[in-house]
């Protein structure tokens, strides 16, 4: 363990932490985050949603059980960096393949342990998440303070995490790609747009016998049609769903036609095509323990979360869309659907990687449109 504080996060205004680097070093600049889970530290890594963000673990104990290759959510994780309390280097478990650091430095992935996680987690509380800086313990402040000033956090995540091209998948571990349909056709066609979409998404569809046809972000609506699906998936994914006009044109045109299903930034998506509005959260939904209310049935689920905006709930009144639920800690508005069209979205993650088991009955409902 070292003894000497070589690396720290500042935010931009001016709070500095101190700690121990590991991963990939150089600097970062990033929007600093937290989230709560006790476990998952592999998802959450290399879930899409965090692109461009620092995460920071309140749990303290980070990179015990290693890295397995069968957990990631995505090939080439893309979160800038991760700020714990304390990293363990030597992980123990039978699945693992390589350490954490491993990993986080063959991606660029920046990582500062021996960090106060409880007070910067509360600055996150108390003041919204914000622009940071990750760096060495040496580096000046003003200079660290200048250079944030000038480099706007990007708009793009969309487009840099979503796939190139069309591919097609019949089974958990196929992905034919982007020729013709070589195998017997499944029961039922999901187009699932992918805005940064985590693996279990489509794994989950494919428990239930669906054939699954992911397509780019910007994949225009007659593409979609002329793929002819019986269901349309838009998928989660990182950033302001204000900043993907050309997937909500897209979606617009799509509705009522075939039913869709929106999950956390798709839920969003879904919201502004229909003429709703969303706003940016001070700090955000990102752990495994967040208890919802479905409205319909009043039975509530501890789920699993990850997004920085949300519906504004009083724009609904001007759309065919309707709450069905809402969070019971701060009542945000966590689904909305509208039965004429066949259509809904949910803000939580009902593929549940990592987090609670409670929500997967929304996949079933889903096909049950179909």
């Amino acid at each position: 363990m070292k003894n000497k504080n070589d690396r720290k996060i500042i935010l931009e205004d001016g709070q500095e932490f101190y700690g121990h680097g590991f991963g990939s070093s150089g600097d970062r600049i990033c929007e600093v985050v937290f989230n709560t889970s006790m476990t998952g530290y592999q998802e959450i890594l290399s879930d899409p949603s965090y692109t461009d963000q620092a995460v920071v673990m309140t749990y303290p104990l980070i990179g015990n059980y290693g890295m397995a290759a069968d957990d990631y959510e995505t090939s080439v994780p893309s979160l800038s960096a991760l700020i714990v309390r304390e990293y363990n280097d030597e992980p123990s478990n039978f699945r693992s393949e390589q350490s954490l650091g491993q990993v986080m430095e063959a991606c660029g992935i920046a990582g500062i342990s021996g960090i106060d996680t409880r007070a910067l987690t509360r600055s996150i509380r108390d003041f919204g998440t914000r622009k940071a800086l990750i760096t060495d313990a040496d580096t000046p402040v003003e200079w660290c303070l200048a250079i944030m000033r000038d480099h706007p956090l990007p708009t793009d995540a969309v487009s840099r995490v979503s796939c190139r091209e069309k591919q097609v998948y019949y089974h958990a571990e196929d992905i034919v790609g982007t020729g013709s349909l070589t195998r017997e056709k499944r029961s039922r066609h999901i187009v699932a747009v992918d805005c940064g979409m985590k693996k279990n998404i489509v794994r989950s569809l494919l428990r239930r016998g669906c054939e699954v046809t992911v397509v780019p972000w910007n994949t225009p609506a007659q593409e979609i049609r002329s793929l002819r699906p019986d269901g349309i998936l838009l998928s989660n994914g990182p950033g302001n769903p204000e900043d993907v006009p050309e997937t909500i044109g897209a979606v617009r045109s799509l509705l009522g036609q075939v039913p869709v299903f929106g999950i956390c930034l798709g839920h969003q998506i879904l919201a502004l095509a229909y003429g709703a509005k969303t706003y940016k959260l001070k700090f955000g939904h990102r752990g495994g323990n967040h208890p919802v209310r479905d409205l319909d049935t009043g039975r509530i689920e501890i789920t699993s979360q990850n997004h920085s905006y949300a519906v504004l709930e009083e724009s609904l009144a001007e759309t065919p869309l309707r709450a069905s639920h809402i969070n019971l800690l701060d009542r945000t508005v966590e689904g909305v659907s509208c039965l004429r069209d066949r259509a809904f979205g949910v803000q939580y993650h009902p593929e549940s990687a990592p987090g609670p088991q409670d929500s997967g009955y929304l996949f079933d409902r889903f096909l049950e449109l179909l």
